[in-house]
Parts: C-alpha cells; sequence; structure tokens
C-alpha cells in the first residue's frame, strides 16, 4: 500500500511540475523579451535534433539551420516549425516578435552615453527608397543635420540588420545598452572622444524623447514630399511589428531643426564621404 501511494504522489509531483512549467513559460511569454535570434544560435527542432542557424530574415521569420554533420541547410519559419533555444525555451516569434531595426537600441545606448558626459553624439535616421527599412547615422563635431561627419561604422540600414542583428562594433545580438556602449567605445575610441562635449539643448531634447519612444518606437528625420508636406512635429516609427500606433505626446523636432529642402533631394543625401575609425576627426578621405 505504501508503494502504491508513493507512485500516486510522483505522479502528482510529475503533473505538478508539468503545469508549473506550462505556467512559467506563460510568464516568460507575457513579460520576458525573445532572445536573441542569430546566425551562430544553437537551436532544437524535435524531429532534426540539436542544430546552428547559418542565416536569419527577421523579418519575413525564416531562417536557415544546419543540423549535425548534414552538408545541407534545412530552411524552417519560426512561427510554425516549432523551434527551440538549446535550453528547451520555444521561439515564439509571431507572437513576440523582434525589432526589425536597430533604432530603438542606438537610442538607449546614445543616452547611456550623454548621461556620461558624451552629449555630442547624434542620431539621423531616415527612410530607404524603398520604405521598406530606415538607414540610421551617427555623428559627432557640429551639430549640422544636412552635412553630417561620417565615420567608418557609424551607420547602417535596417535592410542589414534583419540577417544578422548587431551593428558591426563587435557587439553581440541582443546586447544591453551598456554592453553597445563597451563595444562602441573599444571600436572607435578615437571618434567617441570627439564627443565628449556638452550640448545640453539636444541631450536634454533626446532624454525626452527616448522616455516617450522607447523600447518601442523610434523617431525619424527624413521626410520624402511624396508622402505630404513636412509634418509639424517629430515623425515616429515602431521598430517591430505588432505595435500600435503611437498614441503618446506630440514631441517636437530636435533644437536647431529647420524645415529646409525637399525631403527626397536635401534631408536624404546618399553621395556621402566617410572617415576611417582611426582616423583624425574632420580628416575625410
Amino acid at each position: 500500500m505504501r508503494m502504491v501511494y508513493s507512485v500516486l504522489n510522483a505522479r502528482c509531483l510529475a503533473a505538478y511540475r508539468r503545469k508549473a512549467r506550462q505556467r512559467h513559460e506563460l510568464v516568460c511569454y507575457l513579460y520576458l523579451p525573445m532572445k536573441p535570434v542569430a546566425p551562430g544560435t544553437v537551436i532544437f527542432h524535435r524531429h532534426r535534433g540539436y542544430g546552428v542557424i547559418t542565416s536569419v530574415n527577421l523579418l519575413t521569420g525564416w531562417v536557415s539551420a544546419r543540423f549535425g554533420d548534414e552538408v545541407r541547410t534545412l530552411d524552417l519559419n519560426l512561427s510554425h516549425d516549432e523551434l527551440q533555444h538549446a535550453d528547451g525555451e520555444p521561439i515564439r516569434f509571431r507572437r513576440d516578435a523582434p525589432d526589425r531595426m536597430p533604432h530603438a537600441r542606438l537610442m538607449a545606448m546614445m543616452r547611456e552615453l550623454h548621461r556620461a558626459g558624451y552629449q555630442r553624439l547624434y542620431l539621423y535616421s531616415w527612410p530607404k527608397a524603398s520604405g521598406l527599412h530606415w538607414r540610421w547615422h551617427i555623428f559627432t563635431g557640429q551639430r549640422n543635420w544636412i552635412d553630417r561627419a561620417w565615420r567608418e561604422g557609424w551607420y547602417g540600414s535596417g535592410a542589414d540588420y534583419n540577417f544578422n542583428p548587431v551593428m558591426g562594433w563587435g557587439d553581440q545580438p541582443g546586447a544591453t545598452a551598456q554592453e553597445l556602449v563597451h563595444a562602441f567605445a573599444r571600436f572607435d575610441p578615437q571618434g567617441l572622444a570627439q564627443a565628449l562635449l556638452r550640448d545640453e539643448d539636444h541631450t536634454a531634447w533626446f532624454d525626452a524623447v527616448c522616455e516617450a519612444l522607447l523600447p518601442n518606437y523610434a523617431y525619424t528625420l527624413g521626410w520624402d514630399l511624396r508622402d505630404g508636406p513636412v509634418p509639424e512635429h517629430l515623425p515616429v516609427i515602431p521598430v517591430r511589428r505588432g505595435v500600435p500606433a503611437y498614441a503618446g505626446p506630440p514631441l517636437p523636432w530636435p533644437p536647431g531643426w529647420k524645415k529646409i529642402g525637399t525631403g527626397g533631394r536635401v534631408l536624404v543625401r546618399t553621395g556621402f564621404r566617410t572617415d576611417r575609425a582611426d582616423a583624425q576627426f574632420g580628416v575625410v578621405r
């Protein structure tokens, strides 16, 4: 009789643990962000076992993965193929969509740098001609939104971020704002040193914008007149799918911003020169 009770107790305990695990997964789904999904991420598939992602498209949710010693890669969909991380955590791409663009993460990083005294850092973002992705450009020096100083590695596009969600500074996918600060400082310490100057007006504006937009939204400064006249307030864009339209207070344009030129010709310039990361500030090639 005691043995029967022991078996029953073990079964009840297993059922309790199973339900607790399901509740824990639900809590994780509701409150925790999805782990990074990038080339090199180890995954588990119930029919193929453990594998490694070789390429990813965060815009569509399709990935290519190699399992075991197979030569060919297998195309899988994060929404339907029930993939898991190596530790067993489900990848819920459709329910917990990742960032399609790095702009919100860049804003959080720059906010930390502004607080550390690097106030001459500015973020310019504008849409690509296709309208599918947004570019980004961090610059320092004079706050000139048109003739901006370009340095190698200080600019990018959401089109590249979709396939490899890193900035290219030696950072890891899903890095926090503090981790991005350290990676950026290691990547180009000479360029970052040029930003160690005061710009209180822009810093106060940027902090207020971050407070209103992060973590789900970012701003754009480029505007195409084919979309209508330049808006009175700062345009806001979502950084991931499934985010409702921005309903917060209207935000002002940056200090000193002048709504000049035509969005497609002046504010969105594609012919530019770049500075090498190890070059002296202001030396353009």
